[in-house]
């Protein structure tokens, strides 16, 4: 069985490592490897599979789909970003009362010749599974002539983590009692192995012993739902949404997830016993990276920089990329071609690494550029998960800043007293994910008598009262819902709520700005611009 997960529109290798072309390569060696033993492969994504680059947003991840056909996938489950485009066609969410904020994601489910599975997405007026054309809880696939039941799964945190404009009407069922009902249906069907594709994920940072537990993140969602299972009930879970590495058993069952942005897959092999059609025993692999090239010695991936070494292998011979994928995919690459690297009057210094779920040199830099291209604006407010991809050293162009906000979110100007502010902030420090990113303030949060408590001041210094009105700049996704920010000061005075896409109002000042940015002027990590005691989510102890 191998795994995919968290692809976000990344058809395309960068720096010699990922695309599509090249994971068919690997793919197909193993196939070939299984003909020969007389077994097969299972091949399954967890979802978020189109979000995230030029090629795959501006067809609403019609590309993916085409080129996950040609791999020969057998299902994926649906994970929050496939909500994202809401409506087919331009609109990012309904225009009108008759719109259908699902449209974009329905589209790419007709044309894909696997079944998308949300075993606990609900339609919220009848409490069921949501049955649209090529939408379902679950499917049973003929592996090797043995049945194989898949249930797909999404995170319990799915409907706040995209545009909830696009998510209303529907509900989250709990994900163990779901996958334990499916699972059980399944077996009576016929099924004699059950696997689960679950856009839920956790983090482990060592892959050398898949029982050892000790790097993993104990209470991540999906090995929760693994040790509340019954025993003996599924096989094996491929797993996603984190971005992070898993290949690791939890309470018996196998689990695997490969980072993000077609950088690896993971793979368990089951060994199945032909008469009774059940799983005998299981070997699971680290996750394993896509690349061209590798060192003949070590048989570690090089980036595409590197001319020596010798093409990767797997299965005992070369991994070639897939000319029928190349040729899938030279469409969608094409089209944007020009517009991608369309350059911007702006500069880099020093390369800035991704850090979407903590303050960043980075992130920060983003919120500053959101403040200073609103003039009105007091501050700004952002969310470290809008940020996908390090910005590199050099000029940039409008394909580097795409990668980096790939998500049509819209400017949003809302008023917020210091009170207001700082209950935002305290709110979001008590979360695991979903860091806030600010212009314009700092806030400094303290525990005092058992209470987290919040102290504002602007750049200048001066403190921030609670009776203070500021005007922040911050986006249509936040404002509507996104990742909870706002939800404790609801309802907000919004004073223009129908901005410019936030990336091409960046790209247009980007362009007349003429500015350069070095690393060594931004802000560090020791310089925060929110600090708080300890680690998020933040608690403090009763004295």
């Amino acid at each position: 069985m191998v795994g995919t997960n968290d692809l976000h529109g990344a058809i395309l290798p960068t720096e010699g490592r990922g695309g599509l072309a090249l994971l068919d390569g690997f793919v197909r060696n193993l196939r070939a490897q299984r003909a020969v033993d007389g077994g097969a492969v299972l091949l399954l994504d967890a979802g978020d599979l189109f979000q995230g680059s030029l090629e795959s947003n501006l067809a609403e991840g019609a590309v993916v789909v085409s080129a996950y056909n040609a791999i020969g996938y057998a299902a994926s489950a649906i994970g929050n970003h496939e909500f994202d485009f809401g409506p087919a066609g331009d609109a990012v969410t309904p225009e009108a009362s008759d719109g259908d904020p699902r449209g974009a994601l329905k589209a790419r489910a007709v044309e894909a010749r696997f079944p998308f599975l949300a075993a606990n997405i609900l339609d919220e007026s009848t409490h069921r599974p949501v049955q649209w054309p090529n939408v379902r809880p679950s499917t049973i696939v003929k592996v090797a002539g043995v049945r194989v039941g898949v249930v797909g799964l999404t995170t319990a945190e799915a409907l706040r983590a995209t545009m909830p404009a696009n998510t209303r009407g529907l509900a989250m069922a709990a994900l163990v009692p779901t996958l334990t009902t499916e699972a059980a249906r399944l077996r009576q069907s016929g099924a004699t192995i059950v696997v689960a594709t679950a856009h839920a994920g956790g983090k482990c940072d060592a892959f050398d012993n898949p029982t050892d537990l000790s790097s993993c993140s104990p209470d991540e969602e999906i090995f929760s739902v693994a040790r509340d299972l019954p025993s003996g009930l599924v096989d094996a879970i491929v797993a996603g949404h984190r971005h992070e590495g898993i290949a690791h058993e939890v309470a018996g069952i196998p689990i695997i997830a490969s980072y993000w942005r077609g950088r690896a897959f993971g793979r368990i092999d089951l060994l199945v016993d032909r008469a009774t059609g059940r799983v005998q025993r299981h070997r699971i692999f680290p996750p394993r990276e896509v690349c061209a090239r590798e060192d003949p010695g070590s048989g570690e991936c090089m980036d595409g920089s590197h001319s020596t070494g010798r093409p990767a292998r797997y299965e005992g011979r070369p991994v070639v990329a897939s000319e029928e994928i190349a040729r899938v995919l030279a469409p969608a690459v094409a089209r944007v071609r020009t517009l991608k690297e369309r350059p911007l009057n702006a500069e880099i210094e020093d390369t800035l690494p991704l850090s979407s779920r903590d303050e960043s040199p980075l992130g920060n830099l983003v919120a500053d550029w959101m403040r200073a291209v609103v003039p009105t604006a007091d501050a700004a407010i952002t969310n470290g998960g809008g940020l996908r991809a390090t910005l590199p050293a050099g000029r940039m162009t409008y394909g580097r800043l795409y990668e980096l906000l790939p998500f049509d979110n819209r400017e949003v100007l809302v008023q917020l007293s210091g009170a207001e502010f700082r209950r935002v902030i305290e709110h979001n420090l008590r979360q695991r994910d979903s860091v806030l990113l600010v212009s314009g303030v700092r806030a400094a949060a303290t525990c005092e008598k058992g209470r987290l408590r919040v102290a504002l001041r602007r750049d200048s210094g001066a403190a921030v009262g609670d009776d203070e009105t500021l005007t922040v700049v911050t986006s249509d996704f936040l404002t509507s819902g996104g990742d909870d920010v706002f939800t404790p000061i609801r309802p907000l005075r919004v004073t223009r709520g129908d901005g410019p896409l936030i990336r091409d109002h960046l790209a247009d000042w980007l362009t007349r700005s003429g500015r350069r940015w070095r690393g060594v002027d931004l802000p560090t990590p020791a310089t925060r611009r929110i600090a708080y005691p300890g680690t998020r989510p933040v608690t403090c102890e009763t004295p």
